[in-house]
């Protein structure tokens, strides 16, 4: 590979870290406002907003498992726990600092809005350590055992579970911090899972577009071929 293409692919990778820990950060951030979705008229959910960012994490860690390969996944993946930690220091601090009387949002709004970023960031973290580490592992281990074909299987069976075993734990902290109640647990279990299946079948089309692209302009020849720095 040129250094021109290296330098290319360098940056492409900071783009997509950054979509990672975007939405990752944000997801946690906005999760306490529900609302509901009923596509087709054909069911409706109730989810949290923070489920609009959230997915967006899976789609990256499966693009970059894919062409830059496992370490580089896992990098992305640590990043993101330190993204996440930074951002809850910062929202203990702004919430210890007292508004001024003439603020536009008072200590009371501010702490309503964020006083569950503690409990949701902890959640988040675990779901979210379980989940993306769970994404990568068997990512991998469908492209060993396909030997590098069915992009589509991997990326698909790979989120799935990962998904699954991220809306539980989620689910289980914040219903037990008293953030959820119990009896919301079934639905909102139900409807993220489902929405996270739906979103992982949709972005399947885009994952294989975007790899496709990125083989062909960084020449990645043979299957399963990765970017090597």
């Amino acid at each position: 590979m040129t250094k021109k293409k290296k330098q290319q692919a360098e940056m492409l990778y900071l783009i997509l870290a950054s979509l990672f820990i975007t939405s990752l950060v944000t997801s946690n951030l906005i999760f306490q406002k529900f609302f509901t979705w009923s596509p087709f008229g054909i069911y409706t959910f109730e989810l949290s907003v923070g489920i609009i960012a959230y997915p967006i994490t899976f789609l990256v860690t499966d693009i970059v498992s894919e062409v830059y390969g496992k370490k580089r996944a896992n990098n992305l993946v640590k990043a993101g726990i330190f993204a996440s930690a930074f951002a809850l220091l910062i929202v203990i601090v702004s919430t210890s600092a007292t508004a001024t009387t003439w603020s536009p949002i008072n200590d009371a709004e501010f702490k309503k809005v964020f006083g569950f970023t503690f409990i949701a960031v902890g959640a988040s973290l675990a779901a979210y350590l379980l989940a993306q580490f769970l994404d990568v592992q068997v990512f991998h281990f469908w492209k060993r055992l396909t030997k590098g074909k069915h992009l589509w299987l991997r990326n698909n069976f790979s989120t799935f579970s990962s998904q699954l075993i991220d809306t539980i734990t989620i689910l289980l902290l914040l219903c037990s911090f008293g953030v959820i109640k119990w009896e919301l647990f079934g639905i909102l279990l139900l409807n993220g899972y489902i929405f996270k299946v739906l979103f992982a079948m949709f972005d399947t089309p885009i994952v294989y577009a975007l790899v496709y692209f990125l083989r062909k302009h960084f020449n990645l020849k043979g299957v399963g071929a990765e970017i090597d720095f």
